[in-house]
């Protein structure tokens, strides 16, 4: 079995459901296509990115605002970083901000990953995405500096990299992070921060496959119970 097949066993019947961001979710989301398309299984999706929108209607599944939706009954999506207590860093894929609204507004967030992002701490691969206002990224890498950190401007194509909501992401340099909680609280409290790429006790499962072909080899979850 699969991480995305585990995960399909999550998805309820006639369900609305947050689809996330990145090679894993959107390995889902082609998964969950298929069972869509054949009748076996009655979903709509709320997107993270416009990628994400644009695989899901490649895919076949139907999609919904988050204005019509309410609340979801489950978001599944990938994660750049696990820690042991399940806290995540999100964003390298530049959609922090979404997901992160998406998973909020989700009963359940279901996290799929290969083996390679578990970490023993936060900050281990080296990098905190922060996305901002365009107007305010100066003041902003200058205070996350302040905050021992390594700001540096996301660019595509040497020019300011622009998210789907039209601000920018500082990619912040950091070591092995201490405190995570005062961190992000830290950095939201920075005007001009939309968000952070830390996600804190939002995570309720955790798939974690092989890389190569993301065959499930463990399953954690945040009430205790590992498979």
């Amino acid at each position: 079995m699969t991480i995305y097949e585990r995960a399909l066993e999550l998805i309820p019947d006639g369900a609305t459901i947050g689809l996330g961001s990145g090679r894993a979710a959107w390995g889902f989301v082609g998964l969950l296509g298929a069972q869509v398309r054949s009748g076996r299984l009655r979903v709509r999706g709320v997107p993270t990115s416009d990628e994400t929108a644009r695989v899901a209607k490649e895919h076949g599944v139907p999609l919904m605002g988050l204005d019509e939706a309410g609340e979801l009954a489950v978001t599944v999506d990938g994660a750049d970083e696990v820690d042991p207590q399940l806290d995540l860093i999100k964003g390298y894929g530049r959609a922090l901000f979404r997901e992160k609204v998406v998973a909020a507004s989700s009963r359940r967030l279901v996290i799929l990953v290969g083996e390679e992002k578990l970490v023993p701490r936060l900050g281990t691969r080296g990098r905190v995405p922060v996305e901002v206002v365009p107007f305010a990224s100066p003041l902003c890498q200058r205070r996350l500096t302040a905050l021992g950190l390594r700001p540096v401007l996301w660019e595509e194509n040497g020019r300011p990299g622009e998210t789907d909501n039209s601000n920018q992401i500082l990619d912040c340099g950091t070591d092995p992070i201490a405190d995570p909680a005062r961190l992000e609280a830290d950095i939201r409290a920075i005007p001009g921060v939309v968000g952070t790429g830390l996600f804190l006790g939002m995570a309720n499962t955790v798939l974690v496959g092989q890389d190569r072909d993301f065959r499930l080899t463990a399953e954690r979850s945040r009430d205790g119970r590992q498979r």
